[in-house]
């Protein structure tokens, strides 16, 4: 089959290529150039930024699309012009953030999904991804047909996360000693290993009809702390532990979920943790175990440290808010 990947070199779309390669499909990568460079010698690559199409860059064919840099609408619009009808099937790469919150434990690809107030905003914020995204999704199914495949993904974790949420946890309990865990202990978390979501959307191409799919860990959901949990077991040194410190407690020191990733005590996107992955399993979706997870990420983390992005709580904070929490 032959395949174009627009963003194909940096996470989710890195192991999309190597999915699709490993599968034995020719790949056509349309990307900048920015990330990644020298990988897969043995796909087309195609330089240009897809926010400015040279004409005719696209003027070959392939069996399908894979889109998973698209994040305003005019640029899935700008695609699809350029492929003229030659892309074939269309995958689009979205998220659980497209629904409107709240949404009740449980909640279908059929959920009401957000729109967006103005039409013309294209700025990527907290508070714009999930309406923009789910303006794309509308577009690729009217531009690319019912055969269209939505991929709606939670938290993607695993090698080469380069946004550095669930490395940041892994990366912090394989230091040891104590943990400042954000409370609840019962808050519900899905995640989805990156290689597992590349591998499903490659195999989900030879699947005749269109359709929605959450790309999401089994149902129901662990929760924060079987997560945190599961990594003590994995990769923590002897005598780590966990002290959970109640959400109230973190948000009058300034804690949210950039301090502390993965953690969704004060988002109005907490409820989105709790997807039902029924219709991606029965289409093939087979997550790895989470502690598998945890094992290779940690592993990739030594052999290609990143350093965690500014905002993440640093060593001496946490010890500060501990003590305080001690203290109380």
């Amino acid at each position: 089959m032959r395949i174009l990947i627009v963003g194909g070199t940096q996470f989710v779309g890195r192991h999309i290529t190597e999915a699709a390669l490993a599968a034995g499909h020719e790949v056509t990568l349309l990307h900048r150039g920015q990330t990644g460079a020298g990988l897969f010698p043995s796909a087309t690559h195609l330089l240009a930024d897809r926010n400015a199409l040279p004409e005719g860059l696209l003027d070959g064919e392939w069996d399908a699309t894979v889109d998973v840099s698209g994040y305003v609408p005019r640029q899935v619009h700008a695609l699809a012009d350029a492929l003229a009808g030659r892309g074939g099937r269309f995958v689009y790469i979205s998220s659980v953030s497209v629904y409107d919150t709240p949404v009740a434990p449980g909640f279908g690809e059929d959920a009401p999904v957000q729109r967006l107030t103005d039409p013309a905003v294209e700025e990527v914020t907290g508070a714009t991804y999930g309406p923009l995204k789910a303006a794309c999704e509308r577009v690729a199914v009217d531009r690319f047909g019912t055969s269209t495949l939505i991929v709606r993904p939670t938290y993607v974790v695993g090698p080469y996360d380069h946004l550095s949420r669930f490395t940041f946890w892994v990366e912090r309990v394989a230091r040891g000693g104590e943990i400042l865990a954000p409370g609840p202990r019962d808050a519900a978390i899905q995640v989805i290993d990156a290689r597992d979501l590349a591998d499903w959307t490659i195999r989900l191409l030879d699947r005749p009809a269109g359709g929605v799919f959450h790309a999401v860990s089994p149902a129901p959901p662990f929760s924060f702390g079987e997560l945190l949990e599961a990594m003590v077991a994995e990769v923590g040194p002897p005598g780590t532990t966990l002290t959970w410190v109640e959400p109230g407690f973190l948000g009058e020191r300034g804690l949210d979920g950039e301090r502390l990733p993965l953690w969704s005590a004060f988002d109005e996107e907490a409820d989105l943790n709790a997807a039902d992955p029924s219709a991606a399993f029965a289409a093939g979706l087979a997550p790895r175990p989470l502690r598998q997870t945890v094992r290779e990420t940690y592993e990739h983390a030594l052999r290609h440290p990143l350093a965690p992005p500014p905002a993440r709580l640093a060593a001496d904070e946490e010890a500060r808010i501990l003590a305080e929490w001690h203290a109380r």
